[in-house]
C-alpha cells in the first residue's frame, strides 16, 4: 500500500518534491496546495495533481482563472498520511497546529527553526533519528551542501573543525526582488546560522560560516577549510566522496570552471527543470596542506533538498529501515548520480 503524500505550498521546492513524490512507486501524491491562481497552479493541474486551496474563501478565484479545485486544505488532510510544507521560511509554524489536529505527519523546509519539529533530517548522516517521528525538518540547502560532503570525510577520516565561507546567490532565478544587481552583500551577524544548523545533524563538529550575498541566481558556492584529524591525501579525500552518489565530481580543466557551466551541465545531462540536486565539487580545488582540507563545491538551491524530503518520508513512515536503500531507491527514480 502506497503512502498518502500531500504538499502545502506549490512553489519552489514544492513543485519539486512534488514531482518527486510522483516518481516513486511506493508513494501516492495526493495534492498540492496554492494560495493564489498563478502559472504554477495551471502546470500542478496540467500534470494531473489535484490542486487544494489554503482557505475556503481562494477557491472562487481559482474557479475564475479556469481551474478545477478539489477542496481546501483541510480536505487534503483528510485524505494524506503525511504532508511536505514547503510554504515560505517561518510560515510553516503556523500550520502545525493543523497537522496535529489532523492527526497528519509533517516535514518542514530549512527555513523553520530546529525547534518546531525537533529533528532536523539528512538522509546520509541521521536517517534513523527521523524513523517514525511525527515531525522532522529537512535542512536548508545550504545546510544539505554542507553536511553531504563532510559527513562522509568524517565518517571516513575524521573531522576536528570546519570553517566555510558561503557565497550565497542573491535570489532565485524567478524571483524579482532580491540583493542589489551590483553589490556583495556580507552576513554582518557572525558567525551565521550555517555552522549551528550543521550541528543540528552532526553536533560533534566545530564549525564556523560566514556568507556573503551575491548578485547571481544560479547557486551558491562555498569555500571551505577542514582541519582533519589525520594527515591523507587529495585522493583519500576523493575516496570519502567516491560512493557518495549525491556529491558529483566536477573539474575546472574540462570546463567547469563555475557555476553557470554546472547549471549548463545539469541541462546537457538532461535534468528536469535543468536541475543538479546532487553537490558539485570541483575535483581539481581540492588541497591538502599537513591536515588541512581545502575545497570548493557549489548549490542548487532549488532543488539539492528535494531527495532528501523523500528519504525523509521513507523514514517517517517506516517504510525503509535501511537509510542506504531508500536513498538508492530514490537516486534511481531521480537520475542522481547518473
Amino acid at each position: 500500500m502506497k503512502v498518502r503524500v500531500g504538499i502545502n505550498g506549490y512553489g519552489t521546492i514544492g513543485k519539486r518534491v512534488a514531482s518527486a513524490v510522483a516518481a516513486q512507486d511506493d508513494m501516492e501524491l495526493v495534492g498540492v496546495t496554492k494560495t493564489r491562481p498563478s502559472y504554477e497552479a495551471h502546470l500542478a493541474c496540467a500534470a494531473g495533481y489535484p490542486l487544494y486551496v489554503a482557505r475556503p474563501e481562494q477557491v472562487a478565484d481559482f474557479e475564475k482563472d479556469g481551474l478545477k479545485v478539489e477542496g481546501t486544505l483541510d480536505d487534503l488532510m483528510e485524505k494524506v498520511d503525511i504532508v511536505v510544507d514547503a510554504t515560505p521560511g517561518g510560515v510553516g509554524e503556523a500550520y502545525r497546529p493543523l497537522y496535529e489536529k489532523a492527526g497528519v505527519k509533517a516535514i518542514f523546509q530549512g527555513g523553520e527553526d530546529h525547534g518546531l519539529a525537533g529533528v532536523s533530517f539528512n538522509a546520509y548522516a541521521n536517517y534513523s533519528e527521523a524513523w517514525g517521528a511525527n515531525f522532522a525538518r529537512v535542512v536548508s540547502c545550504n545546510t544539505t551542501g554542507l553536511v553531504r560532503t563532510l559527513f562522509p570525510l568524517d565518517r571516513d577520516i575524521g573531522v576536528k573543525r570546519v570553517s566555510a565561507t558561503l557565497v550565497r546567490r542573491g535570489a532565485d532565478p524567478s524571483d524579482n526582488k532580491g540583493s542589489a544587481l551590483n553589490s556583495l552583500e556580507p552576513s554582518l551577524k557572525l558567525p551565521t546560522h550555517h555552522g549551528p544548523d550543521v550541528q543540528t545533524i552532526m553536533p560533534w563538529v566545530e564549525i564556523t560560516t560566514m556568507a556573503v550575498k551575491a548578485p547571481t541566481t544560479l547557486m551558491h558556492l562555498h569555500c571551505i577549510i577542514a582541519d582533519l584529524k589525520k594527515g591523507v591525501k587529495e585522493s583519500d579525500v576523493l575516496a570519502a566522496w567516491k560512493d557518495v552518489p549525491r556529491v558529483k565530481l566536477v573539474s575546472g580543466k574540462q570546463g567547469i570552471k563555475g557555476t553557470a557551466n554546472i547549471m549548463e551541465m545539469a541541462k546537457d545531462l538532461d535534468r528536469p527543470r535543468g536541475d543538479l540536486m546532487e553537490i558539485a565539487v570541483w575535483q581539481d580545488g581540492i588541497k591538502i596542506v599537513g591536515s588541512t582540507l581545502y575545497y570548493y563545491q557549489a548549490v542548487h538551491q532549488e532543488s539539492d533538498v528535494v531527495p532528501e524530503n523523500v528519504d525523509c518520508i521513507r523514514s517517517m513512515m517506516k517504510m525503509e529501515p535501511d537509510a542506504a536503500r531508500s536513498i538508492k531507491k530514490t537516486d534511481d527514480s531521480l537520475g542522481i548520480g547518473k
